[in-house]
C-alpha cells in the first residue's frame, strides 16, 4: 500500500516542494503550484498543446485558430514554466528510481474550459473537441518522454484530471449567453477521447466530483481510479467495488484537503467501513494508493499541506491492519 497527492500544492517554492514530494510520499510527482503565474492545471495542459496556439483572456484560455507559430505570450510563458519545472525535477530526481507521477487536465474539463476562436466552448464542436484532445495526446506522449528521459530510473504514471467530466455527461456545462447548456455527450463517446490517453503506460484518472463516471474510466483503459471517498454515493461505490475486482488500482482521497486534520482513524474509517460493507476481499485492499481528497493547491499554508500529506502514510497503517485482520 502505497501514498502519493494528487497534484496542486499551495505556495511557489517548485524546489522546496519536489524536495519534500521525494522524501515524503512513496509515488512522487510533478506538482502544480496554482499560485504562481501560469502554474494552474489549464495552463499546464495549454503548455502541453503545441499544435495549437491560444492566449490568455480575462475570461480564460482560448484558442487562436492558428497553429504553433503563432503562440501567445501567454501560452509560451506557460511553456517556459514546465521547462523550468522540468529542470528541477532532473535534478531534485537525479538517481531516483521507482513510480513518478505527472498529471495533465483531461480532454473533456479542457473542452468545456477552453474557448473556440470565436467564442463559446470547444465543448460545443465535434470537430474541435477532437482536434483538442489530439493535440493534447500529442503533446502528453512528448511530455511523457521527456520525463523518462530527465528520470531515466522512473516508472511514469500518467494522471489525467478530469473535474468537468460528470457535467459534460449531464449536459450541464452553460454556453456562452448563460441561458441554455451544452448537450450532452454519451459514455461511448467520453471513453473515445479518454482513451487517447491511457495507451502511453500506466494511467489514473482523477475526478474528485461527487458522482464520477467510473465506468467511463474503466473502459477507456485507465489503470487507476482517483475519488474523493467522503463524496461517493451508493451507485458510485458499486462501481468502484467491480473497479478493484476487476484489478484497478483505486487511489482513495481520505483526507480533506482544508479544515480540521482528522486522525488517521478517523481519516481511514470511510473506507474500511464500505469496504467490509461491499463484502470486498480484504487482500485486494492493498492495492489502495492513499492520497488526500483532492489537490491541496488552496490548503492555508505549504506547512497545512505538509501535515495532510504526513498523514497518508499514518492511514496506511491503519488500512493495512485491516486488510490483514
Amino acid at each position: 500500500m502505497t501514498t502519493t497527492g494528487l497534484g496542486s500544492l499551495p505556495g511557489d517554492g517548485i524546489r522546496e516542494w519536489m524536495k519534500v514530494l521525494l522524501e515524503e510520499v512513496d509515488i512522487p510527482f510533478l506538482p502544480e503550484l496554482p499560485a504562481r503565474p501560469y502554474g494552474d492545471m489549464l495552463s499546464r495542459a495549454i503548455a502541453l498543446v503545441t499544435e495549437l496556439a491560444a492566449d490568455l483572456q480575462p475570461a480564460g484560455w482560448r484558442l487562436t485558430g492558428g497553429g504553433d507559430a503563432t503562440a501567445s505570450l501567454d501560452q509560451r510563458r506557460a511553456r517556459g514554466v514546465l521547462r523550468e519545472d522540468l529542470d528541477v525535477l532532473e535534478e531534485y530526481a537525479d538517481g531516483y528510481v521507482g513510480p513518478l507521477k505527472v498529471q495533465v487536465t483531461g480532454p473533456w474539463t479542457l473542452a468545456a474550459t477552453v474557448e473556440r476562436p470565436r467564442g463559446d466552448k470547444i465543448l460545443a464542436d465535434h470537430g474541435a473537441r477532437r482536434d483538442l484532445a489530439q493535440a493534447l495526446a500529442y503533446g502528453v506522449e512528448h511530455h511523457l518522454a521527456e520525463v523518462r528521459k530527465r528520470v531515466p530510473g522512473a516508472d511514469v504514471v500518467l494522471q489525467i484530471d478530469e473535474p468537468a467530466l460528470p457535467a459534460v455527461l449531464a449536459g450541464a456545462i452553460p454556453t456562452a449567453s448563460g441561458w441554455s447548456k451544452h448537450r450532452s455527450i454519451d459514455g461511448p463517446g467520453a471513453v473515445e477521447l479518454l482513451s487517447l490517453f491511457t495507451g502511453f503506460g500506466p494511467t489514473v484518472v482523477h475526478c474528485c466530483a461527487a458522482r464520477p463516471p467510473i465506468e467511463v474510466f474503466t473502459k477507456s483503459g485507465a489503470s487507476g481510479i482517483a475519488v474523493d471517498i467522503s463524496l461517493l454515493n451508493a451507485p458510485g461505490w458499486d462501481q468502484l467495488g467491480i473497479a478493484v475486482e476487476a484489478g484497478s488500482t483505486i487511489y482513495a482521497g481520505l483526507v480533506p484537503t482544508t479544515g480540521v486534520l482528522p486522525n488517521q482513524e478517523q481519516a481511514a474509517a470511510p473506507l474500511i467501513r464500505r469496504w467490509r460493507e461491499l463484502g470486498l476481499d480484504p487482500e485486494l485492499m492493498k492495492q489502495v494508493v492513499i492520497t488526500p481528497a483532492c489537490g491541496l493547491g488552496y490548503a492555508t499554508s505549504p506547512r497545512d499541506a505538509r501535515a495532510r500529506l504526513a498523514l497518508l502514510r499514518k492511514i496506511v497503517d491503519v488500512v493495512g491492519e485491516a486488510a490483514d485482520a
